[in-house]
């Protein structure tokens, strides 16, 4: 069997990028290839976070949430990844749910970037921004682990 051939495990994962004031949620098809912006949820407390993602997680049988975590350019974490670390962990067990985390630095700035490529005004679509984000972070997650998988394939085959 080629690897070509052998069947790939599907993955329903969700992909959050955390804010203080919203956090864009993407998710991606059952074969993990394409991750999509579903939407923001404006956060108000814990609790009321934690319903909405726990409708999101419902509807689509997530497995894995996949978190960016703001690292710094130094490559540390500072306040900001702190914060989403402690909110993506107390998450995780309120929706009992395995969190992944993938290096989200300049997610936000190329979200942006491809919005005004779209000639929209970043200012005024801070929600799409924030999903765009999201879907960005599940992508590279999706990527990493799709490379991942093809190689063990290539070194069960030999």
């Amino acid at each position: 069997m080629t690897p070509q051939e052998q069947p790939k495990p599907l993955i329903s994962a969700l992909g959050l990028d955390v804010g203080r004031k919203r956090v864009g949620v993407a998710g991606c098809d059952r074969t993990g290839l394409i991750a999509t912006g579903i939407t923001t949820v404006d956060r108000t407390s814990f609790e009321k976070d934690v319903e909405q993602i726990q409708q999101i997680v419902n509807e689509r049988e997530v497995q894995v949430l996949v978190v960016g975590l703001p690292y710094s350019m130094d490559g540390s974490l500072g306040f900001q990844a702190r914060h989403v670390q402690k909110f993506a962990t107390r998450l995780a067990k309120a929706l009992k749910l395995p969190v992944e985390y993938v290096d989200e630095r300049l997610t936000s700035f190329q979200a942006e970037q491809l919005l005004i490529a779209e000639n929209r005004s970043p200012s005024r679509n801070k929600g799409l921004i924030d999903r765009k984000a999201a879907s960005l972070i599940l992508q590279q997650w999706l990527d990493t682990r799709r490379a991942s998988f093809q190689s063990t394939v290539v070194a069960v085959e030999y």
